[in-house]
């Protein structure tokens, strides 16, 4: 199937932005006296469920919650003890949003193949697109800043519209390309990205360079995994 539209996940999928994810994290939790230092190994676990919930599992981990449950938090499956304050969660949130939005391209790049990748299918007719849980300020810069003129529409985590994996950020996607959704796919590296294409009645491209490893994926089990941009490209044209 030749799809006519590819609607792709942010970090880990098109951009690796651990490095500056990390920083700025590490900067929100020393500023509210708080455990810090995570590598990014650990903190490309917090992230995938957008900044509330990315605090929310480095907190848990500092109050001693197992690693391996950590995807756990931010579903229906939350368990009960993972940590719970909002009022603090929302207090290092503060600190953080600003600092990432003014720090969120220092250390960011493409993936390798990526800008290459969305030539060809913009020169194929193919539309493309962003929907990711960051927040829609940093995506929206990065964007500009990293693809210019390279995606039909972005849309960031924001007010008013349910995160991934709600379909609803998809949905305001397909409204304005004006394409159905059975003819869009879906490209992510985490179980959300999956679940938001699922959710969203659209077909699913993992891919697993970013922050899930090929394992992790398989487990899921994702609909189909592909290990660079030309295999991608592949998928999507073919």
């Amino acid at each position: 199937m030749r799809y006519k539209a590819a609607i792709f996940d942010m970090d880990g999928t098109i951009l690796n932005t651990l490095d500056d994810l990390t920083d700025a994290l590490d900067y929100a939790l020393k500023e509210t006296g708080h455990a810090c230092k995570y590598d990014n190994r650990m903190v490309a676990q917090f992230f995938g469920s957008g900044v509330y919930v990315a605090i929310k599992r480095a907190l848990s981990i500092e109050n001693g919650f197992p690693a391996d449950k950590l995807d756990l938090i931010g579903t229906a499956d939350e368990p009960d003890d993972c940590f719970k304050d909002d009022s603090e969660i929302a207090r290092i949130s503060e600190i953080y949003r600003p600092y990432y939005d003014a720090h969120c391209d220092i250390k960011t790049g493409p993936y390798p193949g990526i800008i290459d990748l969305l030539k060809k299918l913009r020169e194929s007719g193919i539309k493309t697109a962003v929907v990711s849980n960051k927040p829609d300020s940093a995506v929206q810069t990065l964007v500009a800043d990293m693809f210019p003129n390279s995606f039909d529409f972005s849309l960031g985590e924001k007010e008013g519209i349910k995160r991934k994996p709600a379909p609803d950020m998809v949905n305001e996607c397909l409204r304005v390309l004006e394409i159905p959704r059975e003819d869009c796919v879906y490209i992510g590296d985490s179980e959300v990205d999956f679940a938001t294409g699922k959710n969203s009645g659209m077909h699913v491209i993992s891919v697993d360079w970013g922050f899930r490893s090929h394992k992790y994926l398989t487990r899921i089990p994702a609909e189909r995994i592909v290990s660079d941009a030309e295999e991608l490209g592949n998928a999507i044209m073919n």
